[in-house]
């Protein structure tokens, strides 16, 4: 019996030294071909190394560990994405395993991971139905051809406020009065009515609280890292969040209530906006979309549409006020253009390859999104010989690409003639240069932002000479970031119009 138990105890041993053997391997193969990274600390990983400007830290350790790194926060696993060849992969090759998105904690706070294009998976069916809704509704060719004679009009009521401030040798906020232009395009496109203005008594804190939601739910967060800390919402982000989306959903929720009394009293369905054309969807037995879904889908459209757009316009202007011999000479080609004409047509762009240069050096040096929005791998997938392990976060840093030495020359240093006679554009399919993201997950509204931003680039070059404000000479600009979602500068950009000619139509 002794020798018989003896046996078994061996056989036993043998498998489960077999087993063991084998598992250890295999985790070790694994291991082996996860993406390097610094070393971690005992429960923190590497949350130390995030620091206030993410973008800028994993770009710093990327130096190190290369483009294709793997960082531990806390209980998440990440994936920091810093080449063209390695965005290719993640945005194109295996677009459909890493579509998924890791929504944060003040974003899972208000419901917005289950009603937004942005965050929702694309393999559900509401996110194919809010996609195409946006695609068909707001940014298809001939909607955005519809709306041109709009654009043109709220441009020209920037340049004439800003006529006016010269007149009064005011200097003017060039976020501010480009994120007011921005707002009214989008609230005319959305509910037909400008809601935005010029005047700071006037101001209805709409900048303030579409910022304060963007840096809510694109800040680091302790709770992001470590998802049983949620409750405590140790750094407001949750609290800000809900309050910035709540007075965006009042706003909205009067506009649809006032369309459905309209509604309900007539039936001319001629000159429909936005909002009309999604309320009209909600009628019905069983109707495709309801009120939640609308009010989510305009928050993604105003956080999108202008606060993006007016970040954009404010660094092209910094750079270029920091640069005034570039400025010289985007004016010098926009007058060549335009003549005396006294306006600039959106159908000037197309000829002012100089303007164009310098939007694009703007998006690869202060891309609006630096890490795109986060990604989520759905299976094991392997890049560019690394393992990309299932549920780990994939954070695409455009910012960093786009400093990139081994692509770009004189990284750090404006100069807009590097896309003078080629071919590369910020449409999806240049990888060194995605700041809209490319794949599935593009943002549909790249054509319109591309238009809105040149249009009022140009309408400001052309209708001024800047001047900085007192005290401030162009060496010394201010160019510090405050990181969100989006990427804005810290210290807003002032600056004194000139007027050159009349500014009315």
């Amino acid at each position: 019996m002794e020798i018989i138990m003896f046996l078994v105890f061996c056989f036993l041993s043998s498998c489960f030294l077999i087993f063991t053997t084998a598992r250890f391997r295999r985790s070790s193969y694994q291991a082996a071909r996860l993406p390097p990274g610094p070393p971690r600390l005992p429960i923190i990983g590497n949350i130390h190394q995030v620091g206030r400007n993410p973008h800028r830290s994993f770009a710093e350790l990327s130096k190190t560990y290369g483009p294709i790194m793997s960082l531990k926060l806390g209980c998440l696993n990440s994936v920091v994405i810093g080449s063209p060849e390695a965005a290719r992969e993640v945005l194109k090759t295996h677009d459909q395993i890493l579509s998924g998105r890791k929504s944060t904690n003040s974003i899972r706070s208000i419901n917005h991971h289950e009603a937004s294009v942005a965050w929702l998976p694309p393999s559900s069916a509401r996110w194919r139905l809010l996609r195409k809704l946006s695609a068909s509704l707001l940014f298809s060719p001939q909607r955005i051809e519809a709306t041109k004679a709009l654009r043109m009009k709220k441009v020209q009521e920037l340049v004439n406020f800003v006529s006016e401030s010269s007149e009064r040798g005011e200097a003017v906020g060039i976020s501010r009065i480009s994120f007011t232009t921005a707002l009214n395009i989008i609230s005319n496109v959305l509910f037909s009515v400008d809601i935005g203005s010029y005047d700071c008594k006037n101001s209805n804190g709409f900048q303030e609280t579409v910022i304060a939601g963007m840096e809510a739910s694109g800040k680091p967060d302790a709770a992001n890292f470590f998802p049983c800390l949620g409750f405590l919402d140790l750094q407001s982000n949750r609290k800000t969040m809900k309050a910035s989306t709540e007075k965006l959903f009042r706003v909205f929720r009067e506009f649809m209530d006032a369309k459905t009394a309209l509604r309900n009293e007539s039936t001319d369905v001629s000159n429909m906006d936005f909002l009309d054309s999604l309320l009209a969807l909600t009628q019905g037995d069983e109707p495709e979309i309801d009120n939640n879904d609308i009010e989510h889908l305009l928050l993604d459209m105003f956080a999108a549409g202008t606060d993006t757009t007016s970040t954009t316009v404010e660094w092209a202007m910094a750079e270029l006020l920091k640069s005034p011999k570039t400025m010289a000479k985007a004016q010098a080609e926009i007058d060549s253009v335009v003549g005396q004409n006294g306006v600039v047509e959106e159908t000037d762009i197309s000829e002012l390859p100089y303007l164009q240069a310098i939007v694009k050096e703007t998006l690869r040096l202060h891309p609006a999104v630096p890490l795109l929005l986060p990604r989520e791998a759905e299976a094991d997938v392997e890049i560019l010989g690394f393992m990309v392990p299932k549920d780990a976060q994939v954070l695409v840093n455009v910012w960093a690409i786009g400093r990139d030495p081994n692509v770009w020359e004189n990284t750090t240093r404006f100069e807009p003639e590097r896309f003078l006679g080629k071919e590369i554009d910020v449409k999806g399919k240049d990888y060194e240069l995605t700041p809209f993201g490319a794949g599935r997950r593009i943002c549909p509204g790249l054509p319109l932002a591309v238009k809105i931003v040149s249009l009022m680039l140009a309408s400001l070059l052309y209708s001024f000479d800047w001047k900085l404000t007192n005290g401030v000479v162009s060496e010394d600009l201010d160019m510090d970031e405050t990181f969100g979602i989006t990427l804005h500068k810290t210290k807003p950009l002032h600056a004194f119009p000139v007027k050159k000619r009349s500014t009315s139509c």
